[in-house]
């Protein structure tokens, strides 16, 4: 009978006890990063690649690896890649970026670019962070290549079947 008793409660008791767990709380603020020249520096990772971005404001350069990024990143798909933080923030050619990559492919140092702009603009601008966090952009991507088990071909083939 105690437990009915309990459930039978008003909405406003309700209330109070949903304030008062974490998850009703407002969400937390995120300040601005940035260094003595007004850039803002992150990390980013994809695959095996790892690339270190620094954002300020400009007229949409991108720099990787002191190269310009259409003669670093040759195919306009990898390029269309790292842009697309800046549409989806609708701040389109008004960052210049200087980045460097190392390990990896050129498509995993483009996705591991796109994370670090991604990050870099959150830390310049936090008000950014929603858009590009719903756009899927902050979440570092886990996949990897699968390592080489013994006994097989390569991660998961195995060796031709031989009947005789």
């Amino acid at each position: 009978m105690s437990e009915t008793q309990e459930l039978t409660g008003t909405l406003a008791d309700l209330k109070g006890v949903v304030a008062d767990t974490p998850l009703a709380q407002e969400a937390p603020v995120y300040e601005v990063k940035r260094d003595a020249q007004g850039r803002s520096y992150a990390t980013g990772r994809r695959k095996d690649a790892v690339a270190r971005v620094w954002v300020k404001p400009g007229k949409g350069e991108i720099t990787v690896n002191g190269r310009p990024v259409n003669i670093y990143f040759a195919r306009p798909v990898l390029r269309m890649l790292i842009t697309q933080p800046f549409l989806v923030a609708d701040r389109y050619n008004q960052f210049d970026v200087y980045c460097t990559v190392s390990g990896g492919g050129l498509s995993g140092q483009a996705g591991a670019v796109r994370h670090g702009i991604s990050r870099a603009l959150c830390n310049y601008e936090p008000g950014l962070r929603k858009a590009l966090k719903v756009a899927g952009f902050l979440t570092r991507d886990a996949r990897v290549v699968e390592r080489k088990k013994y006994g097989k071909a390569k991660a998961r083939r195995s060796f031709q079947f031989s009947k005789r």
